[in-house]
């Protein structure tokens, strides 16, 4: 099963400094449909202007996943942390126990993220951040894996029963994906077009897919596709 949901059809607001959508529900948007995709509770498509950002707040019990499109964010912490991520890059918060945070566009652009909220397997922990670059180069025609609950993989971890995945299609190029058809994929394309088992999915359009042993992803255009594989 594949539930398109598309971009233009999305909840979100314009405050001016942030322009915001939302896959799920969030904040001033609500639709009971939409609550979350397994442990996948909010997917965000932020844009914010150069000079502005999340100024410090609170989170606890929640992994949270930001993953650069274009341009960089500057992260600041409770812990002390202080980072920098730039585009293609990925960077990991474990809110845990709970944690204060800002997340700051320093520079000279706008910069366009996706902040994705999972589910962790047990409350509590201690919280932490950590960042890494991901080179799309590396991914071209397949899959990387940068956030993961699990130990095998060579990613960001993550205290979640769910894998953030990455991957860079060519026009005309397929991947195949193999998949536990219990669990609950979320597949959006940052940049570009793909077709996902017939289904034709838009840059940032949203695909929930579930109840598929494999999916064929193939490039309609040039696309960078960013994928959640969550209990």
């Amino acid at each position: 099963m594949i539930e398109l949901r598309p971009f233009a059809k999305l909840g979100g607001a314009d405050h001016g400094w942030l322009n915001t959508k939302h896959h799920f529900s969030f904040a001033d948007y609500y639709d009971p449909a939409r609550m979350g995709w397994g442990a996948l509770r909010v997917w965000n498509d932020d844009e914010i202007v150069s000079q502005e950002g999340f100024p410090p707040h609170p989170h606890a019990d929640m992994e949270i996943i930001t993953y650069v499109r274009d341009g960089a964010i500057t992260h600041k912490d409770s812990l002390g942390n202080v980072g920098r991520t730039e585009a293609g890059d990925v960077q990991v918060m474990s809110a845990g126990s709970g944690v204060r945070h800002s997340e700051y566009n320093l520079e000279d652009e706008t910069t366009r993220i996706f902040q994705i909220w999972i589910l962790p397997t047990a409350h509590g922990g201690k919280p932490s951040w950590g960042a890494r670059p991901f080179p799309k180069a590396e991914r071209s025609g397949r899959f990387v894996t940068l956030a993961s609950g699990f130990a095998e993989d060579d990613a960001l971890p993550i205290r979640a029963d769910a894998r953030v995945m990455g991957a860079t299609v060519k026009a005309g190029e397929t991947i195949t994906l193999p998949l536990d058809p219990k669990r609950h994929v979320y597949l959006v394309p940052a940049t570009g077009a793909v077709e996902v088992d017939g289904v034709r999915i838009e840059a940032r359009d949203g695909a929930a897919i579930t109840d598929l042993p494999t999916v064929e992803i193939v490039g309609i255009e040039d696309a960078e596709v960013v994928l959640v594989d969550a209990a």
